[in-house]
């Protein structure tokens, strides 16, 4: 997993009717017609499917990730509960193969955000009102955002800080780079003398 320090990018607002769209469940990130693959490449393909496709199978140039300036944005904006719905771990997958490291929401389902943690990404709260002033300057897609998860602040194109609160234990393995597996294996030296000594205290359990 790629370490999350610093990121400077554009940010795309996933707007509906001049709103940051809420409730934006997992079904509407990645359909359930794009999960029979277990590779986390390609996914990009299927992410806001039904969003950013029309009936006749053409790209909506209405929709923001289909806009230029947004095509490489780094960042998401995007309403209260994001990410509700089922568990499928594809979403994340999505986001990281279309380039989304960060999204930036009021509040966000557990599960897709443990998800998020767990696959790079940083899923970040601050308040109704500066997702609204962020998704505002995100503008024409030229205004850099700047994320510094060290600090904790959200900077916007205005320089204005934003600090939203992240859990210590999720931060120092986003920081690093490490998923639930690689925090495991820094304690691998420790995993093998128990199992040394293991093999020893029960040697009959080695012939099982």
């Amino acid at each position: 997993m790629k370490a999350f320090t610093t990121l400077r990018t554009t940010a795309a607002p996933l707007i509906d009717g001049g709103k940051l769209m809420a409730n934006v469940d997992t079904d509407m990130i990645i359909p359930k017609q794009f999960l029979k693959t277990t590779e986390r490449v390609g996914l990009s393909e299927g992410l806001f499917h039904e969003l950013k496709t029309l009936a006749d199978g053409s790209p909506n140039p209405d929709f923001v990730l289909n806009k230029p300036a947004y095509k490489s944005a780094g960042v998401l904006i995007a309403g209260d509960n994001f990410g509700c719905g089922s568990s499928r771990e594809h979403a994340p997958w999505a986001l990281l193969d279309q380039g989304i490291t960060c999204v930036i929401a009021p509040s966000f389902a557990d599960i897709f955000y443990n998800n998020c943690g767990n696959n790079g990404i940083l899923a970040l709260t601050l308040p109704q009102e500066a997702c609204d002033v962020l998704a505002g300057q995100a503008g024409g897609g030229n205004s850099v955002f700047e994320i510094d998860l060290e600090r904790q602040l959200v900077i916007g194109p205005d320089g204005a800080e934003h600090h939203f609160d992240y859990d210590e234990g999720r931060k120092e393995k986003l920081l690093k780079g490490l998923d639930n597996i690689g925090l495991s294996l820094q304690q691998d030296s420790a995993i093998s003398s128990f199992e040394a000594q293991r093999k020893l205290a029960t040697p009959w359990l080695e012939k099982a």
